[in-house]
């Protein structure tokens, strides 16, 4: 019987893609092995290769087609003997994330049940206080929950008193009753708490200023939501130290100039990168992660680090990072930059890990605090290294290059004393460089 092509998860933490580009047509003999699609993920363009050999039959996804769930079918392959006759409704479109589209057809045909769900999963049905059902559109009820709306209290003028988008976008929340010794211009007190401005509401507050749309592309839509959640259910603290870089700045220059005939030149990221590494061995409690409802500690140091691209980044992770030189270090990581920078990465290169460093310090910045990479104990925000005024061992003044540090923990994984015990560690590594060869 025809078999249909799911669309694939092609990292764990996938969702939904973009279906870029059919590499096939319907009536092509494909193998398994074949490349038949490019998917666009998060992060990366990736080819896609059958798993079974046939006849495309039906293709049931457009090339370009965005916010394709995973293992939504996507096309239908036919096996010998069978034609297109045999596809029946296995050809059937399935529902594209696409919450307007689809909230625009509900509309059209309110009282008429969908044939499909859409693909996006919208807010459960609500229920008036007296446990009656509130009818309400997805997109209205998902409208309504940003705005923190209590549907109960809103009139709709779809068809049988269904609430439509209409009657949410230009409602407010409903506010609680005030006291009696309340002041008339005190305002009162909202009831639910809004999680955020809709985009209709946004584009009506700049309706009336010049502004260029820019569309969110999977990585940007990805680093919003991920880095929400992370702020959001991840319980960061941050500590913070300064490090004297001048015996790494000798060392560095020395060790590059013997390496110059090698074509080797260590950056003074290389050997924060080997420190943090080292640091997390020293401290084996704080190379951990946190898994839901336990925390994984990890035996090697695989360390992740923040590379700019256009439009976000990527998290490249150099693992057992504690066992290589700082040669193999500087190498490995200039290649995976280069090819973060031209989303050629693949999705175990970038995902993992148990820390991560972030470092600003080449845009100039003093110190900052980052957000932590879930699932990750920790990671080291890095500023830039300046000549400042010091007190020395012996008392006196003099002139040192600092560099301020701003480790960010998350509180489930790493208590107080341990993230403070690993970031003496780091700092111990980089102010005796030497160590980091040993």
């Amino acid at each position: 019987m025809p078999t249909k092509i799911l669309m694939p998860a092609l990292s764990p933490t996938m969702e939904e893609g973009t279906l870029a580009k059919w590499l096939v047509k319907e009536g092509d003999t494909v193998s398994a092995g074949d490349l038949i699609a490019e998917i666009e993920t998060d992060k990366a363009t990736m080819e896609f290769e059958a798993v079974d050999e046939g006849t495309m039959g039906k293709i049931l996804v457009e090339e370009g087609t965005e916010g394709v769930k995973v293992n939504t079918p996507i096309a239908v392959l036919l096996e010998e003997g069978e034609s297109a006759d045999d596809i029946g409704d296995t050809a059937k479109a399935p529902a594209k994330s696409d919450a307007p589209r689809a909230e625009a057809k509900s509309e059209a045909k309110d009282d008429k049940p969908a044939d499909k769900p859409a693909a996006s999963k919208a807010p459960a049905a609500p229920e008036a206080s007296d446990g009656s059902r509130i009818f309400a559109s997805p997109l209205a009820r998902r409208i309504a929950r940003d705005k923190g709306l209590d549907l109960a209290q809103i009139k709709g003028s779809g068809p049988k008193g269904r609430i439509v988008k209409a009657d949410v976008e230009d409602a407010k929340p409903s506010v609680a009753p005030a006291k009696a010794d309340t002041p008339a211009a005190a305002p009162a007190a909202v009831a639910t708490a809004p999680a955020g401005f809709s985009t209709e509401t946004v584009l009506k507050m700049y309706a009336d200023r010049e502004f260029e749309e820019i569309k969110l592309d999977g990585m940007r839509r990805t680093i919003a939501v991920r880095l929400t959640e992370a702020k959001q259910t991840i319980p960061h603290f941050y500590l913070r130290r300064d490090i004297h870089l001048d015996a790494l700045m000798a060392f560095r220059a020395q060790l590059n100039k013997q390496l110059e005939g090698r074509g080797i030149k260590l950056s003074v990221n290389d050997f924060i990168i080997k420190a943090c590494a080292n640091a997390l061995q020293q401290v084996p409690a704080a190379n951990a992660v946190w898994a839901g409802d336990r925390v994984l500690q990890l035996k090697p140091s695989d360390v992740a680090v923040a590379v700019a691209v256009e439009g976000g980044l990527f998290t490249p992770v150099l693992k057992d990072a504690d066992t290589k030189s700082l040669s193999t270090l500087s190498a490995e990581m200039k290649d995976l930059a280069a090819r973060a920078r031209d989303r050629k990465l693949a999705p175990h290169e970038y995902q993992g890990g148990t820390f991560a460093v972030s470092n600003l310090g080449m845009f100039g910045i003093d110190n900052f605090d980052a957000v932590i990479n879930p699932p990750h104990g920790a990671i080291l925000a890095v500023g830039v290294g300046a000549k400042k005024p010091v007190v020395k061992d012996d008392g006196e003044l003099g002139i040192a290059t600092v560099m301020s540090v701003t480790l960010s923990v998350d509180h489930r994984v790493i208590d107080g004393a341990l993230g403070a015990e690993l970031l003496a560690a780091i700092k111990d590594g980089l102010e005796n460089p030497m160590a980091l060869l040993a």
